[in-house]
């Protein structure tokens, strides 16, 4: 075994008590912030409308660090509400939550062992030639490892916390709870069924066995991708709560940055084209495009795909209303767009003309790219400061925007964590000739 030096681990609270009086410690702590925050604001005099006084970087933070070291759903939830709350929150907010992004503390090193001990046995040291307690990487569920099985198989293993499976309903029930109370979200959102699909992609994601069916069908749906490659998933020792996959020797996909423009807008293209071939023909998405869920390997001139936990299936139904929706906002035909729009539930049919008018004024934007015939500079676009803009113009201004389904929350997440990558290379893809020759009735 090798260790190296180490950061130092935190447990996890790993019992609902537990892990609820680490919440109810947030609670009290943003509480206790925003009542420092009211009284500055009277002494200061501020004015009424200058919003919630739990709306602060300074409480974000609180939040954050408590999310952090409870890692597992809770955390999760505050990934995802610092993705969606750029458009929902105060910016400072919205920034201290997206450290949440950035990874975890690791557990510590014996607890490590008992997982691994549990999970493969007794004799579990004895299956590696090499173990490094040392993670390469700490996310919401897991940290991953770097490892040589005894055979000289290279790995990456990932390791569940322990206790992230079963504390799902109760972490997201009581973040939510927490989210009611101190009134977090200025936004009404029907958080009833957005409760119900982060139990639902979150238990899929603690589950193992599960990432690694998702791993092997798209190693195989990806095989015919020159410029795309899937890790291979080693069965003997992975479990529910274990997962070895091939080691993926590569960069950052950042570094890509610095490649010729002819390979950035190639790699870009391919990873382009993977979304719409996931929402169109696989009718399944790896719904978490984190920066460090990729990996430039510039020996084989490939991306490789890592983490395939938080996949969605897509009912043929809601991918086939996309299909229509994405034909009728290329054609520019707005009718159709409201038609396929309200199917899909961003709009209802009572809707005043005014909502229908500006519903459908933001989803021709936000598919500007789909739009533009020729190559799009993902990099020099403004497109997110304007989506965002109208947005929250829409939102609380004039009251005419309403939170998405619940159904389409990953794949929202999907679709703008692509668009931030191919920003973050700097790639120019002409995203409208891909997408055609996938809109073709199946």
């Amino acid at each position: 075994m090798t260790s190296g030096r180490r950061k130092p681990g935190t447990a996890l609270p790993q019992t609902r008590i537990g892990r609820l009086v680490s919440l109810g410690l947030a609670a009290g702590e943003l509480a206790v912030g925003g009542a420092f925050e009211g009284l500055r604001r009277l002494a200061s005099a501020a004015p009424a409308g200058t919003g919630s006084v739990f709306l602060t970087a300074a409480s974000a933070e609180r939040l954050a660090a408590r999310l952090a070291r409870l890692r597992g759903a809770a955390m999760k939830l505050g990934q995802l509400l610092s993705i969606e709350g750029e458009d929902l929150l105060p910016p400072d907010f919205a920034r201290a939550l997206a450290t949440l992004r950035s990874g975890a503390s690791p557990m510590p090193v014996a607890q490590l062992h008992r997982v691994l001990g549990r999970e493969l046995g007794a004799g579990w040291r004895k299956r590696f030639a090499r173990f490094d307690e040392e993670p390469i990487a700490a996310a919401s569920i897991g940290q991953v490892h770097r490892a040589t099985a005894a055979d000289g198989r290279e790995l990456a293993v990932k390791v569940q916390y322990p206790g992230v499976a079963r504390s799902v309903d109760s972490d997201v029930d009581n973040v939510a709870v927490l989210l009611r109370v101190l009134k977090l979200l200025p936004l009404e959102i029907e958080i009833d069924g957005v409760v119900a699909e982060a139990k639902r992609q979150l238990h899929e994601e603690a589950d193992y066995l599960a990432e690694a069916r998702h791993l092997a069908r798209f190693r195989r749906l990806v095989a015919g991708e020159p410029r795309l490659a899937v890790p291979r998933v080693h069965a003997d020792l992975t479990t529910e709560r274990v997962l070895a996959m091939d080691y993926v020797h590569g960069e950052p996909l950042e570094t890509l940055a610095a490649a010729p423009q002819s390979l950035r807008d190639e790699i870009g293209a391919a990873l382009e084209r993977l979304v719409f071939r996931e929402l169109f023909e696989f009718r399944a998405m790896q719904t978490d495009p984190h920066f460090g869920n990729y990996l430039w390997d510039r020996d084989a001139g490939r991306v490789a795909l890592l983490d395939f936990g938080a996949t969605c299936e897509f009912p043929r139904a809601l991918a086939e209303r996309y299909r229509a929706i994405t034909h009728a906002v290329i054609a520019g035909h707005r009718a159709k767009v409201q038609r396929f729009a309200t199917e899909i539930g961003y709009l209802a049919p009572d809707d005043s003309r005014e909502r229908v008018r500006a519903v459908v004024d933001l989803i021709l934007l936000v598919c500007e790219p789909l739009r533009h015939r020729g190559p799009y500079d993902f990099a020099a676009s403004t497109l997110p400061a304007r989506v965002r803009n109208v947005g929250f113009d829409l939102a609380f201004r004039q009251g005419l925007l309403r939170a998405p389904p619940p159904e389409t929350l990953f794949l929202h997440r999907k679709l703008v964590g692509s668009f931030l990558l191919l920003a973050r290379i700097g790639a120019r893809v002409n995203a409208h000739a891909l997408v055609l020759p996938l809109l073709r009735e199946r």
